[in-house]
């Protein structure tokens, strides 16, 4: 199942909608007061709240039009905000791609590089991140499967640890190379507003038998510059999980977005990075295309 938070035009709150082919379903529409309000709130009724969703949005879908309140809107007449809207945190994973440790030069640790990415750098697919010329001239791009984890991890066994993921999504971990290598620390480089653009969908679980296994590309301006298999990660999203969840618990509707395979603009020649006007669309098999317009002031 495919979720989304999406907007009608001219209307700045966004509402929770199943997503049917080129069509969405706002869910308010179909249940009421009974409706969750966002992604957070329906993961937080655990599965017996999606499955409830799930029946309900089914049905609406296939009476069609015949069905009170049940239209399916074109997607062409929406707008899309972040895929997650309140998470309780987003954690990233730095340099889980071998080619990508490589490429930027960066140390090869014995444990994860974990940071975390604040709230105002979400946004959602087909919106325009803006930052200032005089911040960073080396605005870059970077692929990654999203996780979101659907109930508290504690604890868990690396072969345990897929039964807690509640679905997944698509990130651009959109990166200002000249603050991070001149800082100690990673967040602040990726954590501009609309840095973290996600989507365009949340897709379940059940629907990605294998988050090994998923083709992620990279399509800036009309060239392929990233083109890899998540099974190129160092760490998979099970070993990522177990190993966040040894030293604290991970609540419910936590974005982990893990990690970016080589192809990175900065170690190119030339060098390429995001500018004014620029429009690169992040792609992964089996989830969607997410695009993001930029704009420097």
């Amino acid at each position: 199942m495919r979720f989304a938070h999406l907007r009608v035009e001219g209307r700045s709150i966004p509402r929770l909608a199943v997503v049917s082919g080129d069509g969405a379903l706002f869910l308010d529409e179909v249940m009421g007061d009974e409706a969750p309000r966002d992604l957070q709130e329906l993961i937080e009724r655990g599965d017996t709240g999606l499955e409830h969703v799930r029946a309900i949005a089914d049905a609406a879908i296939e009476e069609g039009p015949a069905a009170e309140g049940g239209r399916l809107v074109p997607l062409t007449e929406l707008r899309h905000s972040s895929a997650v809207l309140r998470p309780p945190q987003v954690l990233a994973i730095g340099a889980n791609y071998a080619a990508h440790a490589s490429e930027l030069k960066l140390r090869s640790e014995s444990a994860m590089t974990i940071f975390s990415l604040w709230p105002n750098s979400l946004a959602g697919h087909g919106q325009t991140t803006t930052w200032p010329e005089d911040l960073s001239s080396q605005v870059d791009y970077e692929a990654e499967l999203g996780v979101i984890i659907g109930r508290p991890a504690r604890g868990v066994h690396v072969r345990d640890a897929l039964d807690y993921v509640w679905g997944y999504t698509v990130v651009n971990d959109i990166t200002a190379r000249d603050i991070q290598f001149s800082e100690a620390q990673w967040s602040r480089c990726k954590s501009f507003d609309g840095f973290t653009p996600s989507g365009p969908v949340v897709v379940t679980a059940d629907e990605i038998a294998d988050p090994q296994d998923l083709w992620l590309t990279t399509n800036l301006d009309g060239h392929i510059l990233q083109d890899a298999s998540t099974n190129e990660m160092v760490r998979g999203v099970a070993e990522i999980i177990s190993y966040l969840s040894r030293s604290a618990t991970i609540p419910p509707g936590t974005l982990i977005s893990t990690g970016s395979p080589g192809g990175a603009g900065y170690s190119r020649s030339p060098q390429v990075f995001l500018r004014d006007g620029s429009t690169v669309t992040v792609t992964i098999e089996g989830i969607g295309s997410l695009t993001t317009h930029c704009r420097v002031i």
